[in-house]
């Protein structure tokens, strides 16, 4: 009888032991957060809870402000309030639905204040940092809102406030302020770049060929025959910009195409009409010019006015890239032909793919946006 006590006691003990470490472990899991210096350990894309101090905006892979917030859209934490080494910072891209909580600008209170914040570890501005945010805490346990995935990335009415109500040449320079001075990418980046905007949304082993239209794989980047490589659409000897960071590099006019295309087409202006040429069925050309296949008339035609936009030759190492209504401009700085792209921006709207490339360059590598893509009507409010 005393041994069956003792026995009962001991398995009671235990199963108390037990139930205390089931409950107390999810616990103790549910509420821990990541320090910064975890979060920069653990890029992994796994969705975590960072806590840390407000240090200041990122506008840069470097580069963090700590006054005069140009926006809403992003913030750096550290372990230290007092934190100045941008190594140690983690850059959390906020979304739109927090910008007006949680924005510096709105905000500059928030700088020295401990925020924890939940959303995926991965790059942004080419740097460590948490992106797809899905709730922001402070100090005094105060949360936001769950964002909305239907929401676009940036709201027009933000990042184009102060071009609201300009046409001609006054819109078109303040487009160009805005959209000016984008983090550039080398030329060496550029490859796995592409492999991000241009991805097939049905096989994300692959991209999608500008002018074929074939998915192609990612790895089959190279010179050969049939590999893909970066087509500049407003060809790099129109303004003799070459390969140099900035026009050279600037993704919002280079995609992926097939060698042997890319070569055809050369520096070609681009125009209707010639011989379809026999691998990208739909695409036709002549001595001075080139037509693309139909589904991506309007993409051209909106990456070039994006060029003629962004660069204006206002910094000394960018030339001033300008549209006529000419082919065989060579080596000048202008690219044509104007009237046929506008007809062709009118002929293929926007479509969902140029605006998740336009996402995708915004929040991962230039930080700057194609307007004509995001307001497609301001083509006519410059140059008809």
């Amino acid at each position: 009888m005393r041994l069956y006590a003792l026995c009962k006691k001991t398995w009671v003990m235990s199963l108390l032991v037990f139930a205390l470490a089931v409950s107390l472990t999810p616990v103790s899991q549910a509420a821990a957060s990541l320090s910064v210096s975890q979060a920069l350990e653990n890029q992994n894309n796994s969705v975590q809870a960072v806590k840390g101090y407000v240090v200041g905006q990122p506008t840069g892979t470097s580069t963090v402000i700590t006054s005069n917030y140009p926006n809403d859209y992003a913030l750096a934490l550290a372990d230290s309030a007092n934190e100045t080494d941008t190594d140690k910072m983690v850059y959390v891209q906020i979304p739109s639905n927090l910008r007006s909580t949680f924005g510096l600008q709105s905000h500059s209170e928030l700088k020295g204040k401990s925020l924890t914040v939940t959303g995926t570890l991965t790059s942004y501005f080419l740097h460590p940092g948490i992106k797809s945010v899905t709730s922001i805490s402070t100090e005094t346990g105060g949360t936001d809102p769950t964002p909305d995935p239907t929401e676009p990335t940036v709201p027009a009415e933000d990042y184009y406030r102060t071009a609201a109500g300009k046409t001609g040449n006054t819109l078109k320079t303040e487009l160009h302020n805005i959209i000016d001075h984008h983090t550039e990418l080398s030329y060496s980046a550029v490859w796995e770049a592409l492999k991000k905007t241009d991805e097939d949304p049905a096989n994300a082993n692959n991209v999608i060929l500008l002018y074929t239209g074939r998915s192609q794989a990612k790895s089959t980047n190279g010179g050969g025959v049939d590999d893909w490589n970066r087509e500049h659409v407003w060809a790099k000897s129109h303004g003799d910009f070459g390969t140099a960071m900035g026009p050279g590099t600037d993704l919002h006019h280079l995609r992926p195409t097939d060698v042997s295309v890319n070569g055809t087409r050369g520096n070609l202006d681009f125009d209707n009409g010639g011989t379809e040429h026999s691998e990208a069925l739909g695409n036709y050309f002549d001595s001075d010019s080139w037509e693309p296949r139909d589904e991506v008339k309007g993409d051209v035609a909106r990456m070039l006015f994006y060029m003629a936009v962004r660069y204006e030759g206002d910094v000394s190492d960018e030339p001033d890239l300008e549209l006529n209504n000419a082919v065989n401009n060579g080596t000048a700085p202008y690219h044509g032909k104007l009237s046929v792209l506008l007809q062709w921006n009118a002929q293929d709207p926007v479509d969902d793919r140029e605006r998740r490339r336009n996402d995708i360059i915004y929040s991962d590598y230039q930080h700057n946006r194609n307007p004509f893509i995001d307001h497609p009507e301001w083509v006519n409010e410059i140059w008809n």
